[in-house]
């Protein structure tokens, strides 16, 4: 059933004339159900051609500002065998060039003064088959996926010149027609191309997908239309450095929401003139939503530092924790980079024992998304096996939200070390056996001297919540402690020249230092353990 109404009939007319395609017509007349937009472009024209009842197959309609050429159904047909005929003779073919954009080569077409050929020649098949073999080209693994669609700021000029001379059209006979009345071009397009790209990759079309195909459409014959918004509305068109142009949408939709309707009927042709091309597709990208893997690792060697260990430019040792993991997983998911984050750190002389330290790991626009628990077992023990340096275990998928528990309340939890204490004064073990009995001790720590480079100055209060020495020989004990995660062990022990009061030093009244320090949990909930 054809969707207009007689309502209808006088500004389908106007618009027509002036240049304006069936399915823009459809949109300034308040057409919000899908099926008529996804009738071929010939099927259009003849039923709009058979309800505007035309005579001499030409229509005549008094406009405010006529056009240089009258646009006659005649010539729109013709344009439209012209894509009918694109397999037959090439002509007119929408085509991917060697720099990946996509280009209509057609210049008999009439195009559209509204939305500049986007709903005449981007909703066919065969454009669509050439986005979506790009995107199976692209090697990415997806289930569904979310498409984005970019199309020139000059769109929202032209589509507001067109709805002034509707409104005022319908002004005439007493009826009304507010910007939100007409169906968007965005939502219009989405509607005729979503089911056609469905169809063609045999996945859904989900706005919560990850993966990601962005069209990006461009009009450079028409670019200048925007320009005279700046003049008037200098205050909405402010450069950014993440962008390329003023020009944005939301800068030209802000301008035309504060332009008064008279001044932008001075400066802008209403109705839009006709351009002479089409839109062209500049940029078709594909990406990936990042993914993230956790788990707890252990690290065994005194001379390896958590991250890349890099002192003005130049790198101190060969690698790290960080990348003796994540080498491997940005391999597997084939991602282009990672962010690591870990539960605390420790440093490059200490090693991390027990059930390990929790770590996340985000890897940025993965190829590969999708792993069994085996696969991800195997994983695991592939790093394993590549150094004695460092072991995972609970390798395991989570989400972005789950990383937050890695982070909650940290400097609530507790950690437990074992440090080896020299002192210089000789002991024995009635010396040190008071520290057994102290419980939640206050401590306030002064930033230590050695991360004073990266961390401010600051006082914070830790608590060593207990201690327990173990008697070696008289110038040495073991010293295990249950302390608030944030604490500096090193700097309690030696007093760092006074800056955390008090320490070892203080209580025991000897000169005593820290030669081996390891920790042997981190109190951390998270990751969920997995059977081996």
């Amino acid at each position: 059933m054809f969707p207009l109404t007689v309502e209808n009939k006088h500004v389908a007319q106007l618009l027509l004339s002036t240049g304006t395609c069936p399915r823009c017509i459809f949109r300034f007349c308040g057409v919000d159900f899908h099926a008529p937009y996804k009738l071929p472009c010939k099927e259009l024209l003849n039923e709009l051609q058979k309800f505007l009842e035309t005579e001499k197959d030409e229509l005549v309609s008094e406009v405010p500002n006529p056009p240089p050429k009258k646009i006659r159904l005649q010539e729109l047909e013709d344009g439209i065998d012209g894509m009918d005929n694109l397999s037959q003779n090439g002509e007119g073919k929408t085509s991917i060039i060697e720099d990946g954009s996509i280009a209509s080569k057609n210049s008999n077409l009439n195009v559209c003064n509204v939305c500049l050929g986007i709903l005449q020649n981007f909703c066919e098949k065969e454009f669509i088959k050439k986005v979506c073999q790009k995107v199976e080209a692209s090697g990415f693994e997806f289930t569904n996926l979310v498409l984005s669609i970019s199309f020139p700021p000059q769109l929202s000029v032209r589509e507001h010149a067109a709805w002034l001379l509707v409104k005022q059209e319908m002004g005439k006979q007493s009826l009304s027609l507010g910007r939100n009345d007409i169906v968007q071009l965005k939502e219009a397009y989405k509607w005729i191309i979503h089911p056609l790209f469905s169809e063609e990759l045999g996945v859904p079309i989900d706005g919560k997908s990850l993966f990601e195909v962005s069209v990006v459409f461009a009009h450079p014959e028409t670019v200048e239309d925007c320009h005279f918004l700046r003049v008037i509305c200098p205050d909405c068109f402010k450069p950014a450095k993440n962008k390329k142009s003023v020009f944005t949408r939301m800068a030209v939709m802000k301008a035309l929401n504060k332009i008064k309707e008279e001044d932008f009927c001075k400066q802008f042709p209403c109705p839009p003139n006709s351009p002479k091309a089409v839109c062209s597709v500049v940029e078709i990208e594909c990406a990936h939503g990042a993914v993230f893997v956790a788990g707890r690792y252990n690290k065994y060697s005194r001379n390896l530092p958590q991250t890349p260990w890099i002192i003005d430019g130049e790198r101190k040792l060969d690698s790290s924790v960080e990348e003796l993991i994540s080498d491997h997983l940005l391999t597997v998911f084939k991602a282009e980079s990672f962010n690591f984050s870990s539960s605390g750190r420790e440093d490059v002389d200490v090693r991390t024992l027990g059930n390990g330290r929790p770590f996340a790991i985000e890897l940025v626009n993965p190829h590969r998304v999708h792993f069994t628990s085996q696969e991800i077992k195997e994983l695991q023990q592939k790093i394993n096996n590549s150094s004695n340096k460092i072991q995972v275990r609970d390798l395991q998928l989570v989400t972005r939200e789950a990383i937050g528990h890695m982070k909650e309340g940290e400097e609530e939890k507790t950690k437990t070390y074992s440090a080896l204490i020299w002192t210089n004064k000789a002991i024995q073990r009635k010396d040190i056996e008071f520290l057994d009995d102290i419980k939640d001790l206050k401590i306030d720590q002064k930033t230590p001297l050695r991360v004073l480079h990266r961390r401010p100055l600051a006082v914070r209060t830790r608590i060593i919540h207990s201690m327990e020495t173990h008697y070696v020989d008289e110038h040495h004990f073991r010293l295990y402690l249950k302390t608030q995660a944030g604490t500096y062990i090193k700097e309690f022990v030696h007093g760092d020249f006074g800056r955390t009061k008090p320490n070892i030093c203080s209580l025991m009244d000897v000169t005593a230092d820290i030669l081996e320090l390891d920790v042997e949990s981190v109190d951390v909930d998270w990751p969920p353990a997995l059977d081996d």
